[in-house]
């Protein structure tokens, strides 16, 4: 670190190393025929990092969320998994929470809708809240309505001065993308009426490292959570967890159930948690030390078994433009002398090219159209759907590498 750094929770600077990723370019930014010939002019610093006072892991850069998320090209609809659980995750709570006309829904980055549309279905009043304008525009196109703001303490306000307490604020996969960390937080507990639940989805720390799934650093995620982490946030601002899950959702996330102070207990599943993250060691430096060794010698590995495949001649390909395959790609230096393009089931990825290496991207089809001997899957996280969807690849001789926790090849 050239500059002094300041936790994002609690403001500590008693801050430690943890993992440099180098400069990497934005791994959502895909770049267009035109943007080629400039392709490499911003990279920016990734070092992940540990707070020693709260114990929360973190990146030490942080890009203008404008940059980042103004226009965004990840959809949740274009999977199937995310659309099943947000709909049996929303019939769930409907019941739980005897949910009705008469109750209200927020969701903070709200995507396309594909969660809302749940609770509309069931005549239940919603607003989503969602940065990026073209992402907004689909959900207000398919009658969710929308507000196109970053979220913070002051929308909060403005919403509740306006009567839009939330019985049910729901935040998936948002809250490690926050630069305003303690001003969201904030923002929940202005926005959360007395009885209300915010439930929350956050990729697991502990998980994260177990399984090294280092590809989930990139710049977007500045934060990566422990229970005991967002205990200590969440005390901040007269919040606390009520109730925890651990979900397979992006290798294992956390689904927090959190309540104001004055009107929860925390469940026996967090105090479990809890007391499991105390015997793993998350307080302690060391637990975090070798993470860094681990992703080396995984990716010696993997450029290994591609190199091997390469000299025997055989044809690579990748499926997934997704984040986490920009940052495998780029630190484990993967080009196109090692892989030839990569396909992806969004469509408004389609025609564009990933960042750092510059591979044209493609619909799914083209694996069955091109049959590549192998194709490097970079969405893990999404195994088992996608390799039903390319049964008839598989069927045909196709063969599919998975890179994390370990090279596997199925």
């Amino acid at each position: 670190m050239t500059e002094k750094f300041y936790c994002r929770s609690c403001n500590s600077s008693k801050i430690l190393p943890i993992l440099d990723l180098g400069k990497v370019p934005l791994a959502n930014a895909l770049l267009s025929k035109e943007d080629l010939s400039n392709a490499d002019a911003s990279r920016y610093p990734l070092e992940l990092v540990f707070c020693q006072d709260c114990s929360l892991v973190q990146i030490t850069e942080t890009v203008p969320p404008e940059q980042l998320f103004s226009h965004y090209l990840y959809f949740s609809s274009f999977s199937e998994t995310m659309l099943s659980h947000a709909k049996s995750l929303v019939e769930r709570l409907i019941g739980e929470f005897n949910l009705s006309q008469d109750s209200f829904v927020i969701e903070v980055a709200s995507n396309d809708g594909y969660l809302l549309k749940n609770y509309q279905e069931n005549d239940i009043p919603i607003l989503g809240i969602e940065p990026a304008e073209n992402i907004a525009k689909v959900a207000e196109e398919n009658g969710i309505p929308t507000l196109v703001e970053f979220f913070n303490a002051d929308v909060a306000k403005k919403l509740k001065s306006e009567g839009k307490q939330a019985d049910i604020i729901h935040a998936h996969n948002v809250l490690a993308h926050v630069a305003d960390l303690r001003g969201f937080v904030e923002g929940l507990s202005i926005l959360l009426k007395d009885t209300g639940r915010a439930v929350i989805e956050a990729p697991y720390a502990e998980t994260m490292f177990d399984k090294l799934e280092f590809d989930t650093i990139y710049h977007e995620h500045l934060c990566y959570y422990s229970l005991t982490a967002l205990q200590n946030l969440f005390a901040q601002y007269g919040l606390i967890v009520a109730d925890v899950k651990l979900v397979p959702l992006h290798g294992g996330s956390l689904q927090l159930y959190v309540a104001k102070e004055a009107f929860a207990q925390p469940s026996r599943a967090v105090q479990m948690m809890i007391a499991d993250e105390v015997a793993w060691g998350v307080e302690n430096y060391e637990t975090y030390q070798d993470f860094q060794q681990r992703v080396e010698h995984l990716k010696d590995v993997l450029t290994g078994v591609l190199s091997d495949l390469k000299q025997a001649g055989k044809r690579i390909a990748v499926y997934g433009a997704s984040a986490k395959g920009s940052t495998l790609m780029n630190y484990f230096g993967l080009t196109a002398e090692t892989l030839e393009y990569v396909v992806d089931r969004s469509s408004v990825k389609q025609g564009y090219f990933t960042p750092g290496n510059q591979l044209p991207i493609y619909a799914p089809e083209k694996l069955v159209e091109d049959m590549p001997d192998y194709v490097l899957l970079l969405t893990w996280n999404f195994e088992a759907e996608i390799l039903q969807q390319q049964a008839e690849y598989r069927q045909r001789g196709g063969r599919f590498i998975v890179p994390v926790p370990d090279v596997r090849i199925v």
